[in-house]
């Protein structure tokens, strides 16, 4: 179906606040309804598991922002801030095309490597354990506030070398920020966030980089963030502006995806005892878990490209300008791919689509993997008992990077750690 006479309506549906906590049955009406334009809009949704799969694919499909025509005609710019906050932006990999994405990626990449990755596993153990000696203490745990969040921010800020003691005023930042991944529309625009706080949270992110960088010229140290700049004073085109968006998007994708990565996995397995107890006796099953908590519940719900030439997806003709909206969640429920869609299966062999495909595919997809293997393991060795005392949970304002705002837990022990 290449347009809908409700198109609009749907789009409100999918912003709306009030179906945060079970999108899926819209997802499901969506994706049966096939691709479809909204409005006159140069915007396009597809959703099912082959045309977001053609998508990613397709050498047509661009991340460059600059391509598109819905900056002009769709997204809510009333403001001059917000249209300043575009312009100013700085460039950042994520949206970026071959060859500068291949380059800057290039200069990050060795961080995030597997053999890398694995080396962190001690470390990010002890933070699991720590947080959760932490709650045994009080009695009293929320999921996120008390793990799946101190996880993963200690972790990146860690790896940048971003001292701790700023993560609080790092993480307001990196909240707002993460709403610029939202789709957005005039339709939809009373659920935006304010354009002046979203830039004003861009400015002063990037001025505490633009800091840190000084002082780590100054005093270098064992940290990815020493050795960017390192390749950058080396003339390995790495340029200061690319330097500092790179660890602005680092910051935010390396932590606000994960921390919903672990919300989500824990919840599923609170509604689901018989996994979480079938995890507690052979911890091998955790990978399973996180694989299909990224299909069934992925934290990245949606995932953009533009049309940079003409494009024909299924029976949808796509036009150079065009903002391809591709429903993640919905195509990784798509039964036309995996057997009883909607049921939680930590045993199913999984072809999600949450890190993406190809060139743009999740850099940090070893390390989000890890922290949610070690999160939900450590949680079912230690945690006795536990019951979700809200269900469902109360949910974070953003759209695209879906989790719970908050987990409160009954529990009847924490058990000390091996």
């Amino acid at each position: 179906m290449s347009e809908r006479t409700d198109s609009t309506a749907i789009y409100r549906q999918l912003l709306d606040p009030a179906v945060r906590p079970n999108p899926y049955p819209i997802y499901a009406q969506v994706r049966a309804g096939g691709p479809f334009r909204i409005g006159a809009a140069p915007v396009v949704i597809v959703s099912s598991h082959a045309d977001c799969t053609a998508v990613l694919r397709h050498p047509h499909a661009s991340v460059d922002r600059s391509l598109t025509r819905v900056q002009l005609e769709t997204l809510p710019m009333a403001t001059s801030a917000t249209k300043d906050a575009v312009r100013q932006a700085k460039p950042s990999f994520l949206f970026l095309d071959p060859p500068d994405h291949t380059r800057l990626r290039r200069l990050v990449s060795k961080a995030f490597t597997p053999r890398v990755v694995a080396q962190l596993e001690p470390r990010i153990s002890a933070i699991v354990d720590d947080t959760l000696d932490r709650v045994a203490e009080t009695g009293t745990f929320d999921v996120v506030a008390d793990l799946a969040y101190p996880l993963p921010v200690t972790v990146i800020c860690e790896l940048l070398g971003v001292p701790l003691a700023d993560e609080p005023q790092l993480r307001q930042w990196s909240s707002l920020l993460a709403r610029t991944l939202d789709p957005t529309s005039r339709t939809a625009a009373e659920h935006q966030a304010d354009p002046g706080e979203l830039q004003a949270a861009g400015t002063e992110l990037n001025a505490y980089f633009e800091d840190l960088t000084r002082r780590r010229r100054g005093n270098p140290g064992p940290d990815l963030l020493s050795e960017l700049i390192a390749a950058e004073d080396a003339g390995d085109t790495l340029g200061h502006d690319e330097l500092i968006s790179t660890c602005a998007l680092l910051l935010i994708a390396g932590h606000e995806t994960t921390v919903n990565l672990i919300s989500n996995a824990i919840l599923a397995l609170l509604r689901h005892p018989e996994h979480l107890a079938a995890l507690r006796a052979d911890p091998e099953q955790a990978a399973g878990v996180i694989e299909e908590t990224l299909r069934y519940d992925p934290p990245v719900q949606m995932i953009p490209r533009i049309a940079a030439a003409d494009m024909r997806i299924g029976d949808m003709d796509i036009d150079r300008g065009d903002l391809v909206l591709m429903l993640i969640a919905a195509a990784q429920r798509d039964p036309a791919v995996f057997t009883d869609p909607d049921r939680f299966a930590p045993t199913r062999d999984n072809r999600h689509l949450a890190f993406g495909l190809g060139a743009h595919f999740c850099l940090g997809a070893a390390l989000a993997r890890l922290e949610g293997r070690v999160a939900v393991t450590t949680f079912a060795q230690r945690v006795r008992s536990p019951r979700c005392a809200i269900d469902p949970p109360p949910y974070r304002a953003h759209v695209n990077l879906r989790g719970p705002a908050a987990i409160p837990l009954d529990f009847a022990e924490i058990t000390p750690r091996q």
